[in-house]
């Protein structure tokens, strides 16, 4: 098992999706993940799924929040990612 993934599903305009993103950047420089960003409007099927839920983040795969970004949360499944590798 390698660097956890985060996945960060927003579109451009999102005000919202500025915000999380600034937030996970920053939990970013103190935990070591691959951040990835997905633009839900080049598919129809992630529109059609996130539409109205963005911003929407996976860690490896699993659904860890959407809308607003709970720092402690998320820092809390990274380090224990982090740990059990």
């Amino acid at each position: 098992m390698g660097q956890s993934v985060l996945t960060f599903y927003t579109r451009p305009g999102c005000h919202l999706c500025e915000k999380a993103k600034a937030e996970l950047l920053e939990i970013q420089k103190h935990l070591d993940f691959i951040f990835n960003e997905v633009n839900i409007n080049d598919s129809d099927e992630l529109t059609e799924k996130y539409g109205l839920m963005i911003p929407v983040f996976e860690l490896d795969g699993e659904e860890a929040g959407f809308g607003h970004v709970n720092k402690s949360d998320i820092s809390k499944r990274l380090q224990e990612k982090t740990s059990s590798i």
